[in-house]
């Protein structure tokens, strides 16, 4: 469409100039995302992707839940069922209906933040979903090296090495997406399938040793009431040892993330992904209802069959109170077999983590201008993920246990924030059933974070490390990038147009204006002092360029401009975007482009202190916009003779 022009960004000069290295490090590596609604896998194909990470945690929440509830394990088990089915899978339901994209509940809580608020506090909260996928990668590497070292049959050599054990399994995922990731739901649904089958053979096996013993159940009984007394009791202790069960509940924000993947129906359209909401909303609920009977399952029996020394640190079920059933009650070589899936898909948990922060990050970092040029593209920040699990893996010396804090701490904290984002929805809506039921829902998981981070502050430390990291890293983007030219595209109208066509003919003369009373008085007198100031003849064609801060905290915006003509002689070109200075240093650019002549603009110094007046072009989108707008033109474009021409008076 003519009067149209999309912005060469300085991304793409730069890639031109990159060499080998380069150019494959900001290559994409395929993530297998559909590029479309309709397209994609079956939803019972992507529950397996993300079930590697919620199925996963089979292979260490029962002895997790053990330490923590001892006895009481199974109806502390039974509770965080409860909360799972009727707490968080109706949460996580509406927000897979209202953010389709996978952005999850971070994108709901943005939409009612507006300005910088909104973008910190997204900040923050991608600070605790970092937390939840690196630690789910770090925690479950360090859960397959457990099972790989304690198994009777690794080599000798390896015990004793879990760290190193485990930062090789780390490289190793690393290394997966580097190449690419295109297969990665077939070997996920190959994976789960597996799994499960080995673990319904547990639990069949588990459960006949059960009933058959006939001393198993009454001793466990006994030891309930002499260790808690009444039900009414057992079920407050339950409560309250709730919070350090959170594990069981990880799968939730993996499953929105890979919602990009769900295949919809042929009539999907990106606004409306119908289908694929509905697939999303299976999925949920096929791995809420398939873990949860595994989660009481598999809590029952190792409760009952598993000695408590046991799951202590340095106890054989110690991380893997499952794997060591398998052992006892079936043997070496199906414990072996079972050894070999558990670490498979606790690796490969890891893939759904970081297929989750590839999503994530460059939804909103590049987005805000708050990245370097590196997080847009897959394999750098691959190499920055990997680090940091090396880093938080060599933190915890590759514990289980210490880190379940940690993970706990960054689950909750997401699913406490997707429980206040759709009762705020349902509020918008009008929805007041729905509204209160989600408010105690919100409630529920508000006491559990808080009891959680109370308990185990580890946590929320760690969480808070990765959410000064990401502000302080985003903040320093943002200042290094802050003259970019940050405007996508840029549309004339037809009276625009003609206005700068016509002052072609001559010289283009551009006046930058604050709009204020918008009469002669004001356009009079701004024409005098330009003319005076710039030594500009009576009879030159001039235009005024009047720019409408929007949001400032937009980092990338694209430019309407209207043409009219005000007071019946003076010809104003109006527009609106994130930053003053961006938007007429796009607009001289584009004006050269369009008419083939380098245009003038001419501006006012600004009254005030430099620092502050930068301080509000960064923060305001505003300031001393005469010297950022010719260091804008100057970065854009180097040739001088092609530089739009800045003037102040």
């Amino acid at each position: 469409m003519e009067g149209v022009t999309t912005m060469t960004s300085p991304a793409a000069a730069r890639a031109a100039r990159r060499g080998r290295l380069a150019r494959w490090l900001f290559e994409q590596a395929d993530a297998d995302t559909a590029s479309s609604p309709h397209e994609g896998r079956s939803w019972w194909q992507v529950m397996c992707l993300t079930g590697v990470d919620y199925f996963s945690t089979l292979g260490y929440q029962p002895g997790i839940a053990a330490l923590a509830a001892g006895v009481l394990s199974p109806v502390a088990t039974v509770i965080l069922v409860l909360v799972t089915l009727f707490g968080a899978l109706p949460v996580y339901r509406r927000v897979a209906q209202e953010s389709p994209s996978g952005q999850g509940s971070i994108a709901m809580l943005e939409r009612l933040l507006p300005f910088w608020r909104g973008k910190l506090f997204v900040l923050v909260l991608l600070g605790f979903a970092a937390t939840d996928f690196v630690i789910t990668m770090t925690l479950s590497a360090a859960d397959a090296s457990a099972h790989l070292i304690e198994n009777p049959f690794a080599p000798s050599f390896l015990h004793g090495q879990q760290l190193i054990v485990t930062l090789v399994l780390l490289g190793l995922l690393g290394a997966v997406f580097l190449r690419g990731f295109r297969e990665a739901i077939g070997i996920a649904v190959v994976l789960v399938g597996v799994y499960l089958a080995l673990n319904v053979v547990v639990v069949v096996v588990g459960l006949a040793h059960i009933v058959t013993d006939p001393t198993v159940v009454p001793d466990w009984s006994s030891a309930l009431v002499r260790q808690h007394g009444d039900p009414i009791m057992m079920v407050a202790v339950a409560l309250m040892v709730f919070p350090q069960l959170a594990l069981g509940l990880s799968g939730f924000e993996t499953g929105v993330a890979v919602m990009p993947h769900v295949r919809g129906d042929a009539g999907d359209s990106s606004d409306r992904p119908a289908g694929r909401i509905r697939g999303t909303k299976r999925l949920l609920t096929t791995a809420a209802v398939i873990m949860s009977v595994f989660l009481v399952a598999t809590s029952f029996i190792t409760t009952l069959l598993i000695p408590a020394a046991e799951f202590r640190t340095g106890g054989e079920a110690n991380g893997r109170a499952l794997a060591f059933l398998a052992h006892e009650y079936l043997g070496s070589g199906f414990g072996t077999v079972y050894d070999v899936s558990t670490i498979a898909i606790l690796w490969f948990a890891g893939a759904s983590a970081m297929a989750g922060l590839l999503n994530l990050i460059p939804r909103y970092l590049p987005r805000y201008g708050m990245s370097p040029e590196w997080a847009g593209a897959v394999r750098p920040l691959v190499l920055v993920l990997t680090a940091t699990g090396f880093v938080i893996t060599w933190i915890f010396d590759a514990s289980v246990d210490a880190q379940g804090g940690a993970y706990a701490t960054g689950v909750l904290v997401l699913i406490t924030s997707a429980a206040v984002a759709v009762t705020l929805a349902a509020r918008r809506h009008g929805q007041r059933k729905l509204t209160l039921f989600f408010a105690l829902v919100a409630a529920v998981f508000v006491y559990t974070t808080v009891d959680n981070v109370l308990e185990r502050p580890d946590g929320v430390k760690i969480g808070a490390c990765f959410i000064a990291a990401i502000i302080a890293v985003s903040l320093l983007s943002r200042v290094t990038r802050s003259f970019e030219l940050r405007v996508t595209d840029v549309e004339l109208d037809a009276t625009a147009q003609r206005f700068v066509r016509d002052c072609a003919r001559r010289t283009i003369r551009l006046v930058a204006n604050e709009p204020d009373a918008r009469d002669l008085t004001e356009y009079a007198e701004k024409e005098r002092q330009i003319r005076r100031d710039g030594e500009i003849p009576a009879d030159a064609d001039v235009v005024f360029v009047e720019v409408t801060v929007t949001d400032p905290s937009d980092f990338e915006t694209a430019l309407r401009v209207h043409g009219e003509v005000l007071c019946e002689r003076y010809r104003v070109l109006s527009l609106e975007s994130s930053s003053v200075s961006n938007a007429l240093a796009a607009l001289a650019i584009e004006v050269r482009d369009l008419t083939g002549a380098v245009p003038h603009v001419y501006f006012e110094w600004t009254e005030g202190n430099p620092v502050s007046n930068f301080l509000r072009f960064l923060l305001l989108g505003q300031g001393e916009v005469a010297p950022t707008t010719r260091e804008i033109l100057r970065r854009a474009e180097p040739d001088r003779d092609r530089r739009p021409h800045v003037h102040v008076g």
